[in-house]
């Protein structure tokens, strides 16, 4: 093992070879971190958490080669997680309680995955994505960067279950997925785009529409949705809402623009 400065492991906890703790991370009680695993700089991981987790493989008969699991710099990872050997996670992450993450699933910086979540490995979640509580994320799913996923929704991946074919879906950046959503295989959530809750999304949304509905159909389009206690619009949702996002504090509109300006 390889171990930075101010490293903090609790009581029961076991720590597998060729293991990276970088520095100012906090390990709570009863943890596993397994073969392969690097933490990134100022990480805490809550009680009894599994990080590089064994893969299928390790069941036939009890021995693997783990391929190497990053956790990000500066992420939080509550108690009770499990994440799968082969995960890539960026800086800034943070979970919720008993958060599942399988094997090669791929995470940019800032995403938060609540309470319960289930990512089924093999897919890729960009920049700033929300997944609330309890929310399913099949394997071949696409997630662009700046995704909202409320509670109870899943993304499918089979076409005409049981099959040997993986259909993933893919959700564009900003679009919004509202509580209790169900989106079949295959489908595209455009840019911009809004699934009311409860929809069950047969058929690609287009971008900057409002979804609803079983089967969903278009009911809006995004720039007629108003705050219902001040009627003021609210989309583009970038434009109003600003907490915990890179744009906090100048808003959406300066930030892009001194993006644009500092690009190489």
């Amino acid at each position: 093992m390889k171990q930075g400065k101010n490293v903090t492991i609790m009581s029961g906890c076991h720590i597998g070879e060729n293991v990276v703790l970088e520095d100012d991370i906090y390990i709570d009680y009863n943890c596993i971190i397994r073969d392969n695993v690097t933490i990134g700089k100022g990480t805490t991981i809550g009680a009894n958490c599994i990080i590089g987790e064994y893969t299928a493989d390790w069941y036939r008969d009890h021995t693997w080669q783990p391929a190497p699991t990053v956790i990000g710099a500066g992420s939080v990872i509550r108690s009770g997680s499990i994440v799968y050997a082969g995960v890539t996670i960026g800086d800034h992450f943070q979970s919720g309680h008993q958060v599942t993450i399988r094997e090669a699933a791929v995470l940019g910086h800032h995403c938060s995955i609540g309470t319960l979540c289930d990512l089924q490995g093999h897919c890729v979640l960009g920049n700033y994505v929300r997944c609330h509580s309890n929310v399913h994320i099949s394997q071949a799913s696409r997630i662009e960067d700046y995704v909202w996923i409320y509670p109870y929704t899943v993304l499918t991946n089979d076409p005409i279950p049981p099959s040997e074919r993986e259909e993933g879906v893919t959700v564009r950046k900003f679009a919004v997925i509202a509580t209790g959503s169900v989106i079949l295989p295959g489908v595209e959530i455009a840019s911009d785009s809004l699934v009311a809750a409860g929809a069950i999304v047969t058929k690609n949304v287009e971008p900057g529409t409002v979804v609803g509905g079983n089967p969903a159909k278009v009911i809006s389009t995004i720039d007629k949705l108003k705050d219902h206690i001040t009627g003021a619009l609210v989309y583009p949702w970038r434009e109003t809402f600003e907490r915990g996002m890179p744009w906090a504090g100048i808003g959406y509109k300066t930030w892009s623009r001194l993006q644009e300006e500092t690009a190489p």
